[in-house]
């Protein structure tokens, strides 16, 4: 397949294709009540048809778009639901709710989960963090009730914001190392605009959707179960099962850090192993079966084998829907909207850091992903900040922020990430727009006015 189509019109047109297929698959969707999945690969072709993609071009920019999205998706996914279903049937959710609960209290249960997913979320990618704490944020919401949102948006927003704002996820590295910044130093700029960023965003528009939008708690992980005090598992295996992914795929993303900074050999033997066992997906596997040995204590092969293929099927629509999103955001980007908006908006000749906002704006609009549009941006602006003298490491870091801001706001039906939060929480595309993309406006939205404050004021 040909990654390099050359556009065959220009920006404003492309433009207009984009907006009006994102109104078609709208239309679609919300009017005529066609499926998201049926939609989303009805739309993809017809767009790459009007985009002019080469015939030859068309199904393989389809099926690529579709397949490198569930490759990053679909174990993931698959992995995490088979933990959540096994901290859902063994009480090991409820066990680590308890206590949550028992040090935040129960008013503060949504401020506890946030916390619990920041701390997760730091080198945990989003899709993995969010399916591995859905059945804790399910069992909080079902012993408390009200609305799942109050419970699950500031632990959605806490993931969204530190796989976008800070190293070592790949968004902010990549972009770091493209425009010339201190990785580690970035890594301090970007937690503390993140913090308030996510708690402003994130955590207080979760309690106010909360209030506004009365969701029940889905039924996604099973039935609700009662435990015996003697059957529950112990608080320290619970914490194991989900630290382990935590510390192997920090082994990752840590070793990965050093190496860019020039402090280990990449070409080591002991470091690539340590890093394949790091890799999400190597890690969710190592986790899955430690989680079979530890929480399955009691039960026989055949009753762990049935937790773990139940866990599969009510997902099996999520990762579909999921992958035909991004099998639509790779139509956007092979059709060459996402560059063409992006070059002429780079053009306009505005201050540096809100060019780079609304470039990456631009692309995230486009094409749906956000690392995507973290590191084109970066590569766009790279020869302007190179040419652009009295930049300070400060200033570095807060383009970065500002390019992650960008590629933050408008999660649309064009981004995986939509599709996957929407369907995990049950809620329909008008719902999820209403709430999920919201929220990413106003994360996105926060973090560039306080790294514009910085750029101004440092």
């Amino acid at each position: 397949m040909n990654n390099a189509i050359e556009p065959a019109y220009g920006t404003a047109t492309l433009l207009l294709i984009a907006a009006a297929a994102v109104a078609f698959l709208l239309l679609l969707i919300l009017r005529f009540k066609l499926h998201a999945f049926i939609a989303l690969v009805l739309v993809s072709l017809i767009t790459a048809l009007v985009t002019r993609i080469p015939f030859a071009d068309v199904v393989p920019t389809l099926l690529g778009g579709f397949g490198s999205t569930l490759a990053s998706v679909a174990i993931l996914v698959g992995f995490g639901a088979m933990i959540g279903r096994l901290l859902e049937e063994t009480g090991g959710a409820q066990v680590l709710s308890e206590r949550l609960i028992d040090t935040f209290g129960e008013k503060r249960a949504p401020f506890a989960l946030g916390l619990a997913s920041l701390m997760f979320g730091f080198p945990i990618f989003f899709d993995a963090g969010l399916v591995v704490m859905l059945p804790i944020i399910f069992t909080v919401a079902r012993r408390f009730g009200g609305s799942v949102l109050t419970y699950a948006l500031p632990a959605a927003g806490a993931f969204a914001v530190m796989h976008a704002f800070v190293p070592p996820h790949p968004g902010p590295v990549a972009a770091g190392d493209l425009l010339g910044a201190d990785i580690g130093l970035l890594v301090i700029v970007g937690l503390i605009i993140g913090l308030p960023t996510w708690y402003l965003g994130g955590y207080l528009y979760g309690l106010y959707a909360g209030k506004k939008f009365n969701l029940p708690v889905p039924a996604l992980l099973g039935e609700v179960k009662e435990f015996r005090p003697e059957d529950l598992p112990r608080f320290s295996t619970v914490l194991s099962v989900l630290l382990l992914p935590l510390a192997l795929i920090f082994l990752n993303t840590g070793l990965n850090t050093l190496a860019t900074a020039g402090y280990l050999d990449r070409g080591a033997l002991w470091f690539q192993i340590l890093r394949m066992l790091g890799d999400t997906s190597i890690a969710l596997l190592i986790t899955v079966i430690y989680a079979m040995w530890a929480l399955g204590n009691g039960r026989t092969g055949a009753q762990l084998e049935k937790i773990m293929n139940d866990s599969l099927g009510p997902v099996c629509a999520i990762i579909l829907v999921t992958g035909a999103g991004g099998m639509f955001g790779g139509v956007l980007r092979a059709s060459g909207i996402g560059q063409a908006l992006a070059g002429s908006l780079e053009q306009i000749g505005m201050p540096l850091i809100v060019a780079a906002f609304l470039v990456a704006t631009a692309l995230r609009v486009a094409q749906g992903s956000a690392t995507v549009a973290l590191t084109t941006t970066a590569g766009l602006l790279a020869p302007t900040v190179a040419a652009t003298t009295g930049l300070t490491g400060l200033d570095l870091c807060f383009l970065v922020i500002a390019i992650a801001c960008g590629s933050t706001v408008l999660s649309h039906v064009n981004d995986s990430g939509f599709w996957l939060v929407g369907r995990f929480l049950e809620m329909d595309e008008k719902t999820t727009l209403k709430t999920w993309t919201v929220m990413e406006t106003l994360l996105g939205t926060i973090g560039f006015l306080i790294a514009w404050l910085g750029w101004v004021l440092l």
